[in-house]
Parts: C-alpha cells; sequence; structure tokens
C-alpha cells in the first residue's frame, strides 16, 4: 500500500513501547512508571478501560502519575501507555560502527589524568582481534626502570657491638632525590614499601678493626647476615651489596650492625659518613 513520507524499517529500527499496569484500591492517587514523561500529552492513561483526560484527570512530576481521584478498585484496572516516547533499543549491524560514528571530544580532554593510574584502573586492549580490558598492574609489571630509591644515615658515631636501631634518619642533604615511597624503619628494622627485586648498598666509615654487616630475615624473626665490611686499625671507608628477592613486605626485612672490634661507627646528621641504599631494581 502506497503512502507519503519516509518509509519504516520495522527490521533495524523497531522500538517496543512501555506499558504499565496498576490496581486500584479507591484511595491511593499516586502510582509509579518506570519511565517519566515530558508531560502529560506523553501518556495514555485508561482506568476500567476509559481513557483519561491528560488536562485535567492526573498530573506528573518524574516517574509519579498522580490521579484528581483515586481510581476505583481493581485487579489491574489501570493502565498506561508511553505514546510520545518509544523506549527501547537498537542494535547496529555488524561492522557499520566506525571511526566516522565518534567525535574525538567524547574523550579528548574529559577526565585527564594527573598522576600515574591506580592498579584497578583499566584500559582496553586488543587481544587477536578480541577488545578486552587489562588493570593497570598487569601493565607496569611489564614496564623496564627503577620504580623506588631511597638512602638513610647514621646521624650520630656508634661502638656497641649491636644492630643500629637509634640514630637512623633518611637523608636530608639539600638536592636529596627520593623516588618512590621509600623505606620505613622501626628501632633498627627497615621494611620494604612493595615486592621486589632490591639493591641494598651499604656504606661504613669506622676504624680499629671493626666489623659490620648486612642482614636480611625472610620470616621476620632470624636475622642472617648477607654482606660484611671489615676495616682495620686506621678510619676507612668500605662498602658492601646485596641484591634480596622481597616477595612478602610483612617477612622480608632488613637490617644493619656492628658485629665486632672495638672502634667506632662513624655517622653525622651533616652529610653521608654510614649510609645505606635502597633501590628497587624490578618485580620479584
Amino acid at each position: 500500500m502506497a503512502y507519503v513520507g519516509t518509509p519504516i524499517d520495522t527490521t533495524n529500527q523497531f522500538q517496543s513501547l512501555v506499558g504499565k499496569r496498576f490496581s486500584g484500591d479507591a484511595s491511593t492517587t499516586a502510582f509509579t512508571l518506570d519511565v517519566a514523561p515530558t508531560s502529560t500529552l506523553d501518556i495514555e492513561v485508561f482506568v476500567e478501560n476509559v481513557r483519561q483526560d491528560p488536562n485535567s484527570a492526573y498530573s506528573l512530576s518524574g516517574t509519579t502519575l498522580t490521579f484528581a481521584a483515586a481510581p476505583p478498585s481493581g485487579t489491574n484496572n489501570i493502565y498506561v501507555v508511553h505514546q510520545a516516547k518509544a523506549v527501547g533499543t537498537i542494535s547496529p549491524a555488524a561492522g557499520t560502527v566506525n571511526a566516522d560514528s565518534f567525535d574525538n571530544t567524547v574523550i579528548s580532554g574529559h577526565d585527564a589524568l594527573t598522576s600515574e593510574p591506580a592498579d584497578t584502573d583499566e584500559f582496553l586492549v586488543s587481544d587477536a582481534g578480541t577488545i578486552k580490558r587489562i588493570d593497570y598492574s598487569l601493565i607496569k609489571a611489564g614496564l623496564p626502570g627503577i620504580s623506588m630509591a631511597d638512602q638513610w644515615r647514621l646521624n650520630a658515631n656508634k661502638t656497641s657491638n649491636a644492630v643500629f636501631s637509634s640514630n637512623l634518619e633518611r637523608v636530608d642533604t639539600d638536592g636529596y632525590g627520593q623516588l618512590g615511597t621509600g623505606m620505613t624503619e622501626s628501632s633498627g628494622n627497615f621494611t620494604f614499601p612493595s615486592t621486589g627485586i632490591y639493591l641494598i648498598d651499604m656504606v661504613v666509615a669506622s676504624d680499629n678493626q671493626t666489623t659490620t654487616g648486612i642482614y636480611t630475615t625472610t620470616d621476620n624473626s632470624s636475622y642472617d647476615k648477607a654482606a660484611e665490611i671489615y676495616s682495620d686499625s686506621s678510619i676507612q671507608s668500605g662498602n658492601c651489596k646485596f641484591i634480596f628477592d622481597v616477595t612478602d613486605t610483612s617477612t622480608h626485612k632488613v637490617q644493619f650492625q656492628k658485629t665486632g672490634g672495638g672502634g667506632t661507627v662513624y655517622g653525622t646528621t651533616a652529610h653521608n659518613q654510614t649510609h645505606f641504599t635502597f633501590i628497587r631494581l624490578g618485580d620479584t
């Protein structure tokens, strides 16, 4: 049959109208719709199969339909049809959504990140042609480069053979550059900010045949010697290093000890004498 106007594509553009039924009880006047019409003329309201006057029989406020008088009691005796707004979904045909379908201003310049993404922030990637989500934590795990560097020092001399459990401070000399979160220290025990492979570098200024060393634990209890420095009778600086695989920050820790000799381990707050450097080299 011929008609005037644009033909209706019932295959690709069909949308289902929304309807809603209510049961009157002769006292309730307000009913909640699933969709908010823009005006009373957008819906058809029937009570006992009688269409109601949109100019006087009811009013609208968002999704609330309010009758001027309570409809009579009945089961599903109130019916509402959304006639002015068709609510439904249209699925584009496969392969029809392309770059021309998008305006880049939808993304560009909107909510731009000003710092490193959180571990749970997600990115879209193509996995052999299939679009998938991936957390930033999985992406950064494969990124090369040092992510943490920190340095501490003794700020006073030590003579007793024991753990350096006090007079420890993070370096604060002008120009000092810490990278990342850095270490935390309690009673001489240093805790790592995250798991990973760490380079621990100990430099000691001492005299009189003094022995010092790096001690590590993997059970947060017993500490084993990982590296050692031995000085002779004169004042000198010694250096030792250890690469530590920190698989658990709650159990894998490090401390520094003076273990032998009657000499002095020198420290000052003015600059680095006896000091300790921590560098995260990569993932465990």
